[in-house]
């Protein structure tokens, strides 16, 4: 399975929105995360808005640091 890390800054928008389609998408062939160097301790609620409309729920993410990863094997 390959892992992919979606990195920004506040992770709490458009990384968010990412890491839940690669899962989505991926069809399980995908492990996804996110990251932010500067995270906002938050997921913005319109992202949360805007997945809801593609039927994703991401109410649940939190926003986490690139720090967490570190040493982790990604694949991209």
């Amino acid at each position: 399975m390959k892992r992919v890390l979606v990195l920004c800054t506040g992770n709490s928008c458009r990384s968010q929105m990412a890491e839940a389609l690669f899962r989505e998408l991926g069809n399980g062939l995908w492990e996804s995360f996110s990251a932010g160097s500067a995270p906002s301790c938050y997921v913005h609620p319109l992202a949360i808005e805007a997945m809801n409309q593609r039927g994703i729920d991401i109410s649940n993410g939190s926003s986490k640091s690139v720090s967490e990863f570190e040493g982790q094997e990604i694949s991209w």
